[in-house]
């Protein structure tokens, strides 16, 4: 029989705070975490806004001498890592490090020492290059940092499906523990690509929302004068355990985690399927593997990324799987208000899922003034819904035709 897999550990690093509590009151209360671009000069720029970290030390989670070197989305995962650990309880040491892995998501990695390295290359010369470029440019080294940092000796990897890898990394984690490959797993997403390119690359694409003179109303999912996403940054970390363990040791659970589905959408670099096919066939398959009914799920955190495109079609998605049911869901998007952490968003997400479940509380999209064509939905418009939520669904889809749902409910005893 497969394990029972649960949520015992969270932690955040957003636009919105430093730690769960910070980020969570803000998110509730409808706050922007989107400002003007810090990091760069964005003058020239068609998008100037960003959702950054703010007052984040990185010497508060690493020596001193270690975090002058750390790049930020290494030293963000760490942080977060950081953070879960302490919430979960955790101990992990040479008794049971082996049983514990690291499986993380993070799309583009250190893109940010990458173009200062070119520049240093092409104007200073190859004996310039320092030799922690090529460790702190490569993807995984938020998974093997943590590792090294914490003792987790069990699974160790990295997901880079863009901006479905967050939820990807948590959907192998999950499939570590039931299988029996791990006991528990430190799991989520980080990215931190604020960079001179990377905003040149999606503004190249017409991806970005250039709403430069209203920051916070920039990011608008489902909204009829939605234009583009905002480039968030920062990591959430969950701590997954076998439920056996963690009720074994008297853990808190925010809640189970208890369904996964992918697919591929199999047609377009960048475009998701009009008819959301892709999107489709993901949901349902997260919702066989939960071996629940469709119209059991009463909240959906959606990707929901306020594009043009990916709100329509998710929006046409979500009616096809849940059909008249569709209409009584809540739907919200928290990109609204931390904007889109690519690769990092599965992993802040599902943290939100979880504390959705565990206190009651829907987020809601801020910046929805009037519905977009077709979005019809009950995206819980602007002002956060207590209610009840017993089982909820993620869902995460990215560039090349990636997705993944994860499905998330309330820890039944029974």
């Amino acid at each position: 029989m497969k394990r029972r897999v649960v949520i015992t550990g969270v932690g955040l690093v957003t636009p919105l705070g430093i730690g769960v509590d910070q980020t969570w009151k803000a998110l509730c209360a409808g706050k922007s975490g989107i400002g003007e671009i810090t990091r760069f000069d964005a003058t020239k720029y068609d998008t100037k806004i960003a959702g950054e970290v703010k007052d984040f030390h990185k010497e508060d989670f690493l020596p001193a001498k270690e975090a002058r070197r750390t790049e930020p989305f290494i030293a963000y995962a760490i942080a977060a890592t950081r953070m879960a650990i302490e919430d979960s309880g955790l101990a992990i040491n040479g008794s049971n490090g082996d049983r514990v892995g690291v499986i993380t998501g993070c799309g583009l990695g250190g893109l940010e020492i990458m173009e200062r390295t070119i520049i240093q290359v092409n104007q200073r010369g190859p004996k310039r290059v320092t030799p922690f470029f090529i460790p702190y440019m490569i993807g995984n080294m938020a998974a093997g940092m943590i590792s090294i940092h914490f003792g987790a000796k069990g699974p160790n990897s990295s997901i880079a499906t863009a901006c479905a890898a967050g939820a990807h990394a948590v959907g192998d984690a999950y499939r570590a523990i039931q299988t029996g490959a791990a006991d528990a797993m430190i799991t989520g997403g980080v990215e931190s690509v604020i960079t001179s390119t990377c905003v040149a690359g999606f503004n190249a694409m017409k991806a970005l929302s250039t709403r430069n003179d209203a920051p916070e109303k920039a990011s608008r999912p489902f909204d009829l004068d939605r234009d583009g996403f905002v480039i968030g940054e920062g990591s959430g970390i969950l701590i997954l355990e076998a439920l056996e363990d963690a009720v074994k040791r008297g853990a808190h659970i925010y809640a189970e985690l208890c369904g996964l589905g992918m697919s591929g959408d199999g047609y377009h670099i960048t475009s998701p399927c009009p008819d959301g096919d892709g999107a489709v066939r993901c949901m349902q398959a997260a919702i066989e593997d939960a071996g629940i009914s469709y119209d059991m799920i009463d909240y959906i955190n959606a990707h929901g990324t306020s594009t043009p495109l990916n709100d329509l079609y998710e929006t046409r998605a979500v009616k096809t799987v849940f059909k008249d049911a569709a209409k009584k869901l809540a739907i919200s998007s928290t990109k609204s208000m931390t904007g889109h952490l690519l690769g990092g968003a599965g992993g802040i997400e599902t943290v939100f899922t979880a504390l959705t479940i565990h206190d009651g509380i829907i987020p809601p999209t801020i910046n929805h003034d009037i519905p977009g064509e077709e979005c019809d939905l009950d995206y819980v418009p602007n002002t956060a819904r207590k209610t009840k939520v017993k089982i909820a669904m993620t869902n995460s889809f990215g560039f090349g035709g990636t997705n993944a749902s994860l499905i998330l409910k309330a820890y039944d005893e029974d």
